[in-house]
């Protein structure tokens, strides 16, 4: 008989605990600590919950509540704690100290998540980075006594009196350094892609909101509708878990009229994100600062989505996204009995991004935005400016061309910088 072997890591089961802080959405807070756990292949077992105005500052929760914890986790043999809060090194020391569990704020567990789901080069370098800053101010003296202290001897010791801690401070401060230029030439070379995609003359748009709202399946639905060609080889990963994916994805999409644009799916938002995560981020995040459209996707079945969105305005205002075009596509309406869909309520939509109805509805929305000033003209190209219509046809949308003695004459949409610059060649507006 052949054994069976189960190749998945086996779950580590944790305790999760939070301070309520006295705070309307902190069931909510707690939930998605959950759910974020749940992504970092955790079980949890139990939560503890403490009503306090602000945390200790030795231990975070009270004497009281750490003595709880602790026989609490001796009775169901857990070892992992995971709190909803970012905590000292202090804090974090005191708490395995008197718990004897290993301790995980919120930070750290978004921190492992994103660790463990980069893919690209520049998202591993980029969440590097933000480990290291994290880590940076708890480095722990070394419990060996021989590390204490270190005499003059190596180039890389300043002097006598240096302790390893203060040490292992400098190897983390230059290798952020050093990342940090392998970012630069990693943001060149994706900043070169997309000026490359800009040339192209197509609109962009992209897709933003809180991870698992379900913009990575809105845009596989829109290429399996409208780009049949090679179409599943252009899916990008989707799953029904928090940042199932981290890397920008960009893919073309051609409308039935040929008219073209890019569309992007961004990394998705979470509350309490760390502060240098997002800063790290900034350049994935390019593609929606580049945007001519934004289509904030929302979980419109989860009853906290307008914290969500709360959430992703806040983050895209940080790194310094506002003021562009959007569409609010209120995503799983499917999954709302009281709901129907797909419904257009004024710039905005409901919709669910697996029936085809609302993609296709979607897609209206997107062109009626994009190609507002896009124009249908006639032109007749010389046969000497063969390159103008090696452009036309392979950037806009020719839908008719005729060959005379005067040259090529073509029906074309042209975008308004195209429009500009050929305009010598203009017959006549609006065919």
């Amino acid at each position: 008989m052949t054994e069976i072997i189960n190749l998945q890591p086996e779950k580590e089961r944790v305790i999760i605990g939070g301070l309520s802080h006295k705070t309307a959405n902190f069931d909510y807070t707690m939930n998605e600590l959950k759910e974020l756990a749940r992504a970092d292949n955790m079980e949890v077992v139990d939560r503890v919950v403490q009503n306090l105005d602000k945390m200790e500052a030795a231990t975070y929760f009270g004497k009281g509540k750490v003595v709880e914890i602790a026989e609490l986790a001796a009775g169901l043999d857990v070892k992992v704690l995971v709190i909803n809060d970012e905590l000292s090194p202090s804090q974090i020391a005191n708490l395995e100290k008197q718990t004897k569990m290993r301790i995980i704020d919120r930070t750290e567990l978004i921190l492992e998540i994103f660790a463990d789901r980069a893919k690209t080069r520049e998202a591993k370098t980029q969440v590097e980075i933000a480990k290291l800053q994290y880590e940076l101010p708890r480095v722990h003296p070394s419990a060996n006594s021989l590390d204490q202290q270190h005499g003059g001897g190596g180039l890389a010791n300043r002097g006598s009196g240096e302790t390893q801690m203060e040490l292992d401070k400098r190897v983390i401060r230059k290798r952020i350094s050093e990342l940090k230029q392998n970012l630069l030439t990693l943001e060149k070379s994706a900043e070169t892609q997309r000026e490359r995609r800009q040339q192209s003359g197509l609109p962009k748009v992209a897709l933003v909101g809180y991870t698992n709202a379900g913009k990575s399946t809105t845009m596989n639905q829109l290429l399996a509708a409208f780009d049949q060609l090679d179409a599943d080889k252009k899916q990008v990963f989707e799953k029904d878990m928090l940042f199932a994916t981290l890397d920008t994805s960009v893919r073309t999409i051609q409308l039935p009229n040929k008219q073209k644009f890019l569309l992007s799916d961004t990394v998705g938002f979470v509350s309490h994100l760390p502060h240098n995560l997002v800063a790290s981020f900034k350049s994935t995040l390019a593609e929606a600062a580049d945007a001519d459209l934004l289509i904030h996707v929302v979980d419109y079945s989860d009853p906290h989505y307008r914290e969500m969105m709360e959430t992703t305005t806040q983050t895209l205002q940080e790194i310094g996204i506002t003021n562009l075009p959007t569409i609010i596509a209120f995503n799983k309406a499917d999954l709302r009995a009281d709901t129907n869909y797909p419904e257009v309520v004024g710039n905005d939509l409901i919709y669910s991004a697996k029936d085809p109805a609302s993609i296709e509805k979607l897609a209206e929305l997107i062109k009626k935005r994009i190609f507002a000033d896009y124009q249908s003209v006639e032109l007749l190209i010389p046969f000497a400016d063969a390159r103008v219509l090696a452009d036309l046809e392979a950037h806009t949308n020719v839908f008719e061309k005729d060959y005379t003695e005067a040259g090529t004459r073509v029906k074309v949409v042209l975008d308004p910088v195209r429009h500009n610059k050929y305009q010598k060649f203009v017959l006549k507006e609006k065919v």
